[in-house]
């Protein structure tokens, strides 16, 4: 899926969930798309609000999990501290 059809699915969401009562699902799949782009930080607002909504949420449960693993490794700077694993933004 290019980057252009993405998009245009975040629009299309972006406009049910203003007019949806029941925006679990909406978000859930917005948080997927974002995924897709790399946006990890809107990703993980999207699973955020996920579990505001439903705390049983189990799929957005690791799917955050899983994104705030990536974002710690990709924003580990080895050479800044060896005190990796205490890590402020984790």
């Amino acid at each position: 899926m290019e980057e252009k059809e993405i998009l245009a699915q975040i629009e299309v969401i972006n406009k049910k969930i203003i007019d949806s009562d029941n925006k679990i699902d909406l978000l859930y799949n917005r948080a997927g798309l974002y995924t897709k782009l790399q946006n990890h930080s809107k990703a993980i607002n999207d699973y955020i609000a996920v579990l505001e909504l439903d705390a049983n949420h189990k799929d957005a449960k690791v799917k955050l999990d899983m994104l705030k693993t990536i974002v710690k490794f990709v924003n580990t700077d080895i050479y800044a501290s060896t005190n990796t694993n205490m890590d402020p933004w984790m």
